[in-house]
């Protein structure tokens, strides 16, 4: 149906020679416009009024009133996944979707009216935005309806699109005009493998479809596991990426995807497993990519089917069966399902850490700003080499979140705590009677063994390698904690869920917190822990502790040979030293041990600049006073001499009594510890703020830092190195931001989210 669009806008405005222009082309014109100035905002499940503007799907769909991400809902909604959850206009329409498209009883598009309202009140160039207009994530959207707009824009004048931030140039604000007064016509192809990526799928398929009992329980784990993956194929086509998932029909044929609300849900029919070529644009917040290869197939086949193991039948679907996997899939052996997640472990945790159910502060309370991952060895963790404990242990193995009546909550939580604890305590028991453990209780596998994890206040990050200073934590994950990590974040999070289900979910993966804290304690002396316990459950904590934990083992010795005092930065030492080789990111920023404090190898300029760099680091916000004005992830752009450019990292680590609560951050809050992280690369999906200098001045911008006593000094800063979100240049900056990770990480580049960038 073609739309008005800007008609009647447009005859008053516009020349009459749009009508003899040639017709634009959405996915050629439309789309890359939408690409820079939109998406930034306008993807995933916090789009604001679900307004996906990725794709020309996502823009046929409309918007909608209802937020994806609310926590405090009493039933849950019914899922709106675009591309699976309804395949046309009117089936959105039946789902709440309004057109942004259409015009009106004599109104034009909405989209247009938006558009219109920004371009009526632009942003002082670089100035700070109005103080009334709330730009945080929690914001309440207003998502007016055409009929709502004319009271919409009388209240909210700042407010039109793209919202809050530099807009249009006069070329893209035309072309948008033509396109909706041609009727805003959509004719977006699919995207197609390329051969070499469509031999591979069918190698793929085949595998997944294979039959028999064994195949099936397999490829339901598999599937499991991989169901939120971005797929790449070795020699594929650069930007191709592909998801698993399950269709009515076999290879060969269209797929016909099946929309359960888990993907662990009974499919309710027979059902195929196919690769699905991802549609729209590459968005970095929701790009968790995982390699598939001839080498990685021979990979699954001498893991899950060398050994000899037997199964009558696949188990069916259920509560039970979604609560309790290791119980679901207790028929392959313990060993292989581990070791595949070990073998990409980044990915894995990258699941939970940047998955849809780390968004919000409340999702991201029970964690730290930093600390480090480590995992054990699969020959030392006894669920996989004790069949008598593993058949003990199983049963206590359960997670909460299959049932969400609101009045049963409490009752629930208790049950799987107390599950949980005797798990614990099963788990000292047993491992008391093991040798004490050593280096060799450590994977050190591939470079995956070693993982980061950053907290950035409301959304969270991991990369390979140990980044930063010592952190005050790390975790040491087995398979029983890897695992339930994984489902209860990722494969059971339904994000669509109500405030019952999201309180399970969270309050569990506190209980899985303390429980790899603990295991890392165990490699420590004994008379030590304690003391680190205390440290990393202060005040409120303790009675944490004591309400829903179990113990810390004071008595199993340790076979690494630490010193007791200074135990946990003797660990990291000769952690550094003995695994230097899977250390994938080497970091003398932050930990300087020597007058050199740049990674080798770098042109002068670029080792003065980050010489000059280390000086941020490693010093408490009660010394370096100009933290308390930085936000949790700044991006800083370093230009060079032969028009090149570095980008550094300085994340902003917030230091807290304990992380024991999903609420109440504030009162645990301890500002006057905080530090700076500095590294290269772009380690947010959310970049908060950037600076952008000349390498020659990174040491005069570092200087200026420090000395930095109040807000009005932090001004002055901003006003000469900042980018502004009403910088006229903006979104070159923030896109060459997502340019450099092409550059350095190809794989891995997707337009990064501007929905948590500050007004500074």
């Amino acid at each position: 149906m073609l739309r008005q669009g800007l008609a009647l806008l447009l005859c008053a405005v516009m020349p009459a020679v749009f009508a003899a222009s040639a017709p634009l082309s959405y996915s050629r014109d439309i789309q890359p416009i939408l690409t820079e100035k939109c998406v930034a905002c306008h993807a995933c499940y916090d789009s604001p009024c679900q307004l996906n503007l990725g794709s020309g799907e996502g823009v046929l769909r409309g918007a909608s009133k209802l937020p994806v991400y609310n926590g405090t809902r009493t039933k849950a909604q019914p899922t709106t996944r675009l591309f699976l959850d309804a395949h046309s206009e009117s089936a959105w329409r039946s789902k709440g979707f309004a057109s942004v498209l259409d015009a009106r009883d004599g109104q034009a598009a909405l989209l247009a009216r938006m558009l219109e309202l920004a371009r009526s009140k632009p942003l002082a160039a670089n100035a700070k935005l109005p103080d009334e207009l709330d730009i945080s994530i929690s914001r309440e959207n207003q998502c007016p309806l055409p009929d709502e707009f004319s009271a919409y824009a009388k209240k909210h004048a700042h407010a039109g699109m793209p919202f809050a931030v530099a807009g249009l140039s006069d070329e893209q604000y035309a072309t948008l005009q033509q396109w909706l007064q041609q009727g805003a016509p959509v004719d977006e192809q699919a995207l197609q493998p390329r051969a070499v990526e469509l031999e591979q799928i069918a190698q793929w398929e085949r595998m997944f479809n294979a039959p028999g009992a064994r195949q099936g329980l397999v490829s339901r784990w598999l599937y499991e596991h991989l169901f939120l993956a971005h797929l790449y194929f070795e020699g594929g086509e650069a930007g191709h990426f592909f998801q698993l998932v399950r269709s009515r029909t076999p290879s060969g044929q269209p797929i016909d995807m099946i929309a359960t609300r888990r993907p662990n849900d009974d499919p309710g029919s027979e059902f195929y497993y196919r690769l699905w070529p991802i549609q729209g644009v590459i968005v970095h917040k929701t790009h968790i990519t995982y390699p598939l290869s001839a080498k990685k197939l021979d990979r699954v086949q001498a893991l899950f089917f060398a050994s000899d193991w037997s199964l009558d039948a696949v188990p069916g679907y259920g509560a039970q069966r979604r609560a309790n996997p290791f119980e679901t899939f207790a028929a392959i052996p313990a060993q292989a399902r581990y070791q595949f997640m070990l073998d990409n472990a980044e990915y894995f945790v990258r699941t939970f850490i940047r998955g849809p159910v780390c968004r919000g502060q409340i999702a991201t309370d029970v964690i730290r700003d930093n600390f480090w991952a480590l995992f054990q060895a699969p020959e030392h963790d006894l669920y996989i080499t004790d069949a008598e404990y593993r058949e003990r242990a199983t049963p206590l193995l359960a997670m909460p979140g299959q049932f969400d009546e609101i009045g049963d909550l409490l009752g629930l939580w208790r049950s799987y705590r107390d599950k949980r604890n005797e798990y614990e305590d099963l788990r000292r028991e047993t491992y008391a009677d093991a040798p004490a453990p050593g280096w060799s209780q450590l994977w050190a596998g591939n470079d995956n063994a070693l993982l980061s994890i950053f907290r950035h206040h409301d959304s969270a990050m991991v990369r390979k390698g140990l980044i930063g200073e010592v952190p005050q934590t790390l975790w040491l994950m087995d398979y029983p904690l890897l695992e339930r990590t994984y489902y209860q974040l990722v494969v059971n999070f339904d994000v669509f869920g109500n405030v019952s289900h999201q309180a399970q979910t969270r309050l569990y993966f506190d209980l899985i917190r303390n429980g790899a804290e603990l295991n890392f304690l165990r490699l420590l002396p004994p008379e030590s822990r304690q003391a680190y316990l205390d440290d990393w459950y202060q005040n409120s904590g303790k009675l944490k502790m004591w309400l829903d934990y179990t113990a810390v083992d004071h008595d199993t010795p340790s076979a690494l040979g630490l010193p007791e005092e200074g135990a946990k930065g003797a660990f990291a030492k000769v952690l550094l030293q003995r695994y230097g080789t899977l250390n994938a990111r080497p970091d003398p920023i932050n930990r300087c041990r020597t007058a050199v404090c740049h990674r080798p190898g770098l042109s002068a300029e670029l080792e003065d600049a980050e010489q000059a760099l280390s000086r941020l680091t490693s010093r408490p916000a009660g010394g370096l006073k100009v933290i308390d004005q930085l936000p949790e992830a700044t991006l800083l752009r370093v230009e060079l001499v032969d028009g090149r450019r570095e980008v550094y990292s300085l994340l902003r680590n917030r230091a807290h009594s304990n992380v024991a609560f999903m609420s109440g951050e504030s009162l645990r809050y301890q500002p006057e510890l905080d530090t700076l992280t500095v590294y290269p690369g772009v380690l947010s999906s959310y970049p908060n703020f950037m600076f952008s200098l000349p390498a020659s001045e990174v040491p005069e911008f570092v200087g200026a830092l420090e000395a930095v006593r109040d807000q009005a000094a932090f001004e002055q800063l901003v006003l000469r190195w900042g980018i502004r979100r009403s910088h006229p240049e903006f979104w070159r900056y923030f896109h060459d931001l997502s340019a450099y990770i092409r550059e350095t990480e190809p794989n891995e580049a997707g337009v990064l989210d501007m929905n948590r960038y500050q007004n500074l």
